[in-house]
Order: C-alpha cells, then sequence, then structure tokens
C-alpha cells in the first residue's frame, strides 16, 4: 500500500487548507481504517483524526473537533482532510495512514502499518 499526500502549505490563522491522501495498492477489502497524523517540532506524532472506509465511524482529537473533517471520495482511494478555522498550534507535518481495524486505538501510531511521506502545514 503506498499512500501520498498533498495540499499542505503556509496559511494566516483563521484560514483553512484541505489535505488529501491518494492511496494505491490496496488489498480489496470490506473496510479499512485510515487516519492523519501530525507532529510538530519537538513533539511526538498524534493522532488526528480516522474513520472506517465502510462508513461505520470516524474519529477526532479534541483540539480539531468542530474545526476538521475527514472524509474519502466514493472510489475510497482517496483520503481528506478538510482543516477550518486554523491555528498556529495546528503547525505540523501531517502524515496520513493505513490500517486494516483502528485498533487497539484509531489515535495511536503502532495501529497503523502504512504511512505516507507527510506534508507541512504552517500556520502564522
Amino acid at each position: 500500500v503506498q499512500l501520498v499526500e498533498s495540499g499542505g502549505g503556509s496559511v494566516q490563522a483563521g484560514g483553512s487548507l484541505r489535505l488529501s491522501c491518494t492511496t494505491s495498492g490496496n488489498r480489496r477489502r470490506s473496510s479499512n481504517c485510515m487516519g492523519w497524523f501530525r507532529q510538530a517540532p519537538g513533539k511526538g506524532r498524534e493522532g488526528v483524526a480516522a474513520l472506517y472506509t465502510d462508513g461505520s465511524a470516524t474519529y477526532y482529537a479534541d483540539s480539531v473537533k468542530e474545526r476538521f473533517t475527514i472524509s474519502q471520495d466514493n472510489a475510497k482511494t482517496t483520503l481528506y482532510l478538510q482543516m477550518n478555522s486554523l491555528k498556529p498550534e495546528d503547525t505540523a507535518v501531517y502524515y496520513c495512514a493505513a490500517s486494516i481495524p483502528c485498533l487497539p486505538s484509531w489515535n495511536e501510531t503502532r495501529t497503523y502499518n502504512y504511512w505516507g511521506q507527510g506534508t507541512q502545514v504552517t500556520v502564522s
């Protein structure tokens, strides 16, 4: 499975960005777990949002609820993260990740088997 993120950039506080994660090489399964993580300088990688590709569940970190929305396209080949009302503390490298179940927990890095290379988001 290959994951490629895009859509990062620099934006002023209060602005919006939409990140995309294009997937390829997926084995056909009824449902996968897809997530977004971020890592700020000097900090660990934290879970931002995740979903099951069958639409059964979505998850958000408290720090991004009501501001960020995770979604996927109908073909389930592209994962999105719509980020609104951005704050300077959202500045980080954002990573897309994939797994089969969101276990042991959607926001733990050990849950995920596949990772993208990351895309930088800077909010000033």
